[in-house]
């Protein structure tokens, strides 16, 4: 299923936590903690400006980004854990 989210919100999946540390320690499901990138499935087609136009989104589908980590609405789709987030929460792009 695809979502297509609306305005200036965007879909991202979160890449996968580290099982292991630095040092080689296997950590338990509880201890990780949860990623704070991950890949941009789909994006809105902007924010509605006053005038009725629309505000183009700075990123595009695919790209890697950065977020907090208190960003989004965490939802299941087919299985998969994805986020539904403003572009406001996005801070940066990966390269």
């Amino acid at each position: 299923m695809r979502i297509e989210p609306l305005g200036d919100k965007v879909v991202v999946k979160r890449t996968e936590a580290e099982e292991t540390t630095a040092g080689g320690i296997v950590l338990p499901g509880a201890a990780r903690e949860k990623p704070q990138q991950g890949r941009v499935l789909s994006i809105g087609n902007g924010q509605l400006l006053k005038d009725g136009s629309r505000c183009q989104l700075q990123i595009n589908e695919g790209d890697r980004v950065l977020f907090s980590s208190y960003a989004g609405n965490e939802i299941e789709v087919d299985g998969d854990k994805l986020l539904i987030m403003s572009e406001s929460d996005i801070l940066a792009i990966l390269e």
